[in-house]
């Protein structure tokens, strides 16, 4: 499949999820699957994001706020701040574990009770809310991507699910959920640093953090990972 051959739809303008004040609009890949992960890591470079099966990106006419976020792995250095949160987590016997997304309804009951408990007490006001078994399964399945879940526990017991796109040379953070009583170790936070262990233990060069939107302050986080990289006007600009 070539760059040339590819087609794109744009979704209706809907309320924007991040600015209030804003319409959002969506570039959504059209080209009929298969799909594979070769595409996704090219156009994961251009500002697109994989949702299930589908890739998409922001097109917004009167926005641009939306800018891929993506950390170099060989630059990152923690910030104090970061470093503490890790000492902390260490101290209380936090550590993460890299697994396969489990296949069986049975299996994944653990992580749907996680998720749902999630969704009720981060987004109780939200269109998720409440959570279902299929979007749990729209998050952990992907018929030509591989997926991860990059589990963390305290003291044994699971507190946090990150899921993770490996990629070539990169990992993608694509959803993060954890229970309310994690929330003093701010698991989000916490999950990106083990994210980038793991990426500097397997040579990686990037890591994908999503969309980082100026303005939106549950955004405001992922700024706080440096030096890291934003894609606007067609290319990558680095931050530090």
């Amino acid at each position: 499949m070539t760059e040339q051959s590819l087609q794109f739809g744009l979704t209706p303008p809907a309320a924007c999820s991040y600015l209030a004040t804003e319409q959002e609009q969506l570039a959504v890949l059209l080209t009929p699957e298969p799909l594979d992960a070769s595409l996704y890591q090219l156009l994961i470079k251009h500002n697109f994001r994989r949702s299930g099966n589908q890739l998409y990106r922001p097109h917004c006419p009167n926005c641009h706020a939306c800018q891929s976020l993506r950390i170099p792995v060989t630059d990152f250095k923690a910030s104090a701040s970061q470093r503490r949160l890790l000492n902390k987590a260490a101290r209380s016997g936090w550590h993460y574990q890299l697994t396969k997304v489990p296949a069986s309804p049975a299996e994944r009951q653990p992580l749907f009770h996680l998720f749902a408990d999630y969704i009720a007490f981060k987004h109780s006001d939200g269109v998720m809310h409440p959570a279902t078994q299929e979007q749990l399964d729209s998050l952990l399945d992907s018929t030509w991507q591989p997926i991860r879940l990059l589990q963390l526990y305290q003291a044994g017991v699971l507190q946090a699910v990150m899921v993770v796109d490996e990629l070539a040379g990169a990992f993608s953070a694509v959803y993060t959920f954890f229970s309310q009583q994690s929330e003093p170790f701010s698991p989000g936070k916490l999950a990106i640093l083990y994210l980038l262990q793991l990426a500097t233990s397997q040579d990686a060069d990037y890591v994908y953090l999503g969309y980082q939107v100026d303005g939106c302050r549950k955004m405001a986080y992922k700024q706080q990972f440096l030096p890291h990289q934003r894609y606007f006007n067609g290319s990558w600009h680095s931050f530090a």
